[in-house]
């Protein structure tokens, strides 16, 4: 050990995963889960001890393909389930050597925010070097690593959604407005024709590829939006209109797949009013949400930021 410390540049990365922030936050709470994802790819986690409180642990071995353990000892310095407002992690990290000695830190901390596509989960890693000589060729390779770990993450959540599958039904229902400085035909046609609603409808940059999309508006109509996220999983929008009245109202239902997995079927409404040349735009839903999947207020949320988008592209 050289006795001196050096702190390099902060490490941050985030991913967005179509699930509910509460279960991206039970990733984290115990050794269960975490032996499952917490490595990056062809490493695995043969140990951990998880106790998820302020001054629990964190500890995890990682096993390389040779068979070499890395240690990290952690305690919990901070947290914050995301029950009404964004989660939050703090955790102090120690990378030791095989004989316990301290080769550098990285105080983690990790925000759970709703997202339109689910949950948007932010690391920033401060590292202070203990053994700079050893340390920086570890962390040179943390960027790429991290991004491998959060893959394996994404495949642990969907494990997860899998074994809580029990059959239960979870209602919400929510009503939000929006005033918009535009004509109410300009705001008709941003909900109605494919091209205008592309422009604002679940457009992610960066994170989503789109698979398929097309939509028809008429009563028994049907829209279709289906794309890939960074994870793999795949999310689909299904839609059948039943009540179109140009101008004014606007009434459909949809159900919502998380790759084969039926997550919710709802039922929405759109009026329309015009107020001195703008419009003030209603939304009204009604969710059933399915077999072990509670959104906690995430749908709410995104449609919440979709309207936002929606009035950004009038402008």
């Amino acid at each position: 050990m050289t006795g001196k410390t050096e702190t390099p540049a902060p490490l941050k990365v985030s991913r967005t995963f179509p699930a509910p922030a509460a279960l991206v936050f039970k990733a984290w709470s115990t050794a269960e889960h975490v032996k499952r994802w917490f490595s990056p790819e062809t490493y695995t986690v043969p140990e951990a001890k998880i106790e998820m409180r302020v001054g629990g642990a964190f500890d995890v071995c990682m096993r390389s393909p040779a068979g070499v353990e890395h240690w990290t000892r952690g305690t919990f310095v901070e947290v914050v389930p995301p029950h009404h407002g964004p989660g939050r992690l703090v955790i102090d990290m120690r990378a030791v050597d095989a004989k316990g000695a301290e080769l550098f830190r990285a105080l983690t901390e990790v925000t759970f925010t709703d997202d339109v596509a689910g949950t948007r989960m932010e690391v920033v890693q401060t590292y202070r070097f203990t053994d700079p000589k050893l340390a920086a060729p570890m962390v040179a390779g943390a960027s790429e690593g991290w991004r491998t770990t959060l893959d394996k993450l994404a495949r642990e959540l969907t494990r997860m959604r899998g074994a809580a599958a029990v059959r239960s039904v979870v209602h919400a229902s929510f009503a939000l407005e929006r005033r918009f400085d535009a004509p109410r035909a300009r705001v008709w046609a941003a909900l109605t024709e494919e091209k205008a609603k592309s422009q604002w409808f679940a457009s992610v940059s960066g994170q989503w590829e789109l698979v398929e999309r097309h939509m028809e508006v008429r009563v028994g109509g049907r829209e279709r939006l289906k794309g890939r996220w960074k994870s793999g999983m795949v999310s689909t929008f299904d839609a059948t209109y039943y009540d179109v009245v140009p101008l004014e109202r606007l009434v459909y239902t949809y159900e919502m797949h998380l790759d084969d997995k039926k997550i919710s079927v709802s039922l929405a409404t759109m009026e329309l009013k015009e107020e001195g040349g703008k419009t003030r735009l209603i939304v009204t839903e009604q969710g059933a949400f399915l077999d072990g999947y509670d959104d906690a207020g995430s749908r709410e949320h995104g449609t919440g930021q979709l309207l936002d988008a929606l009035g950004a592209s009038l402008k």
